[in-house]
Order: C-alpha cells, then structure tokens, then sequence
C-alpha cells in the first residue's frame, strides 16, 4: 500500500513542496510568534516528521527567518508566501495546511491557548501551553 501524499506551494507557484504519511498532529496555535508571523490571532498547524516534507521545485526560492532557535520560518523570495516552519527542537515541520492541496485538515486540540486573542468554543482540548501539560477550560 503506497502512502498518502499531498503537494503544494507557495502563493505564486516558484516553490513546490510534497508530504507524505499523515501528519503527527493537527489543531490551533495562538501563541504570540504565529499570530504575528501568520497576522492572525490563530494559526492552522499540521506538524510533520521531518522526513515526511520534501521540496520539489524552487529549493532556491526558500528563505529563512528565525526570531528564536525554536523555529525557523520558511518562505518564497519571490511573493513572500508562507510554506512552513521548522521546529527542530521536536523534530517536526509545521506545514501550513493552506498550502497543500486538497489536504483534509482535521485538528485535534489548541496550543498555548493562555495567550489567544479569541475565545474559540469548539469542544477541542486546550492546552495552556504544549500537548500533554496543563489543560485550559473550553
């Protein structure tokens, strides 16, 4: 049985990407980092095994910018579209699921939910801050 795949790419198309197997986890992040990088008060993540991402097209294309060592955010040179973030403390890779097409994303929880902007009611668990610490009423 061969494994699911999806591809992707930044906004004007310079960059392509490609995952494969499923995702380690799927839900919400509202600390203060993405909601600044992404401009949004909550941030849709599907973090990956790392050899699970592969860049298929436009390798060139990817900058890197890092405010802390804990994540490394990927983008295109030419339209400034988001891809993804390294997090290579876990070992996973956060690709943004708009970015791959046709991806069923189906999150499962909210993190670092201490510091939303937005109350969001939607019966997931919320984690004060990562999976498996100090859960938060919904």
């Amino acid at each position: 049985m061969s494994e699911t795949t999806y591809k992707g790419s930044c906004f004007c198309g310079s960059v392509e990407i490609e995952t494969s197997g499923a995702p380690a986890m799927m839900g919400y992040c509202h600390c203060k980092d993405c909601a600044s990088w992404s401009a949004s008060p909550i941030t849709a993540a599907t973090l990956w095994p790392q050899e699970s991402i592969k860049v298929v097209k436009g390798e060139g294309n990817i900058c890197t910018y890092n405010k802390t060592e804990h994540t490394y955010r990927k983008f295109c040179r030419k339209c400034g579209g988001h891809l993804m973030a390294d997090h290579p403390e876990m070992a996973l890779v956060d690709v943004y699921p708009a970015v791959l097409k046709d991806f069923p994303f189906e999150p499962t929880l909210h993190v670092h939910y201490e510091t939303k902007t937005v109350s969001v009611k939607d019966g997931l668990p919320k984690f004060k801050a990562a999976p498996g610490g100090e859960m938060l009423p919904d």
